[in-house]
């Protein structure tokens, strides 16, 4: 199959472009297409076909949920049933947004869609082009990341052609991606709603709108023998090549433990890599050095940290370090995609 790249970016919707995606999604076909957050890998969401061949195009495993993706609120009534209030509170603050709700499927939300559960992730993104697109394969697209399960989402389309290219007919380039890491997602089937992902979309935030939330242990613990109840809980995802070491502890004692472990690999003929920010970046010394944004505006580190992670996998880096960030606010989704890239592997100092 020949993999067609098309830009469309949200000033510039190209109705004859989302015809035709609308067109492949109906066929069963699956689409890429840009988010806010991250690029998607969508398909329609009701047919257990599609969503087969989506965990077939990502290798990804059949337990590990799909997000639906709807252009409307009323959307989500045919695809949900027993919808709490706090669901259209959440809506109503955060929608379109990077927040994903898990609620109860009806029916004709087949079970491939929804890794065997008898819940589902729903989302309003908030990307323009995103809901022209959806809108036009039927309104409801069901969407994980654009990439090889396990290895770094895809924030530029060029990294969705490296990992699909043969496999979908169609991605649609609308640029870099906004936010950078993936949408909160939040269970909305307990009595208190309780956060499985974090994301732009904050526990303060949502506290602010329904009061207490809680949070799944899973965020910071590797369960292998729970199923998954959000995509994301279970496996190893966001993963370089490399191997992918955190470096916790007072400043200037992790660039020190840093630039003496990227000696030492080098000595072993390994290449080496380091993930810092803006203020750190001229005191490390490896092959590669790589800038992830900066510690006073951490929702440039969210930016820019995938993008990263592909560089040093497209410098060949053997050997990687990362620095740790505090986990308040975003801080707490950037952490939480670290340490599922580097297999919860932390040096703390």
């Amino acid at each position: 199959m020949q993999t067609e790249v098309v830009f469309m970016d949200e000033a510039h919707i190209d109705e004859a472009v989302l015809a035709e995606a609308g067109r492949w999604i109906k066929q069963g076909e699956l689409v890429a297409f840009p988010t806010e957050t991250v690029y998607g890998l969508g398909g329609d969401a009701l047919r257990a076909d599609s969503s087969r061949k989506i965990y077939a195009a990502k290798n990804r495993p059949g337990d590990n949920p799909l997000i639906i993706h709807i252009a409307k609120w009323e959307d989500i009534y045919h695809i949900c049933r027993d919808i709490p209030e706090t669901a259209g509170k959440l809506a109503e603050a955060f929608w379109p947004g990077p927040l994903t709700m898990i609620l109860k499927k009806q029916d004709i939300v087949p079970l491939e869609t929804t890794g065997g559960m008898e819940t589902v992730a729903v989302r309003l993104p908030g990307h323009a082009v995103a809901r022209a697109f959806i809108e036009a394969a039927g309104g409801y697209v069901a969407a994980p990341s654009a990439n090889v399960s396990g290895r770094p989402s895809p924030t530029l389309a060029k990294y969705v052609l490296e990992d699909m290219e043969g496999k979908i007919p169609l991605i649609i380039d609308g640029g870099p991606v906004g936010i950078g890491v993936e949408s909160t997602i939040v269970d909305l089937t307990e009595e208190v709603p309780m956060i499985l992902r974090p994301g732009f979309i904050t526990r303060e935030m949502l506290e602010s709108v329904v009061g207490r939330v809680a949070e799944d242990r899973t965020m910071t613990e590797v369960l292998k023998d729970v199923a998954p109840k959000a995509p994301g809980m279970k496996y190893r995802h966001y993963a370089p090549k490399g191997n992918l070491t955190i470096v916790t502890g007072p400043g200037e004692r992790v660039v020190d433990y840093i630039n003496s472990a990227c000696r030492e690999a080098a000595a072993r003929g390994k290449r080496t890599g380091v993930l810092c920010t803006v203020e750190t970046m001229a005191q490390y010394r490896a092959d590669s050095v790589k800038c992830v944004g900066t510690r006073a505006d951490e929702s440039t580190v969210a930016q820019g940290l995938y993008q990263m992670l592909r560089e040093c996998d497209d410098e060949g880096l053997e050997v990687l370090f990362a620095e740790s960030f505090p986990t308040e606010g975003i801080g707490q989704a950037i952490m939480n995609r670290l340490l599922k890239a580097a297999g919860h592997q932390v040096i703390q100092l």
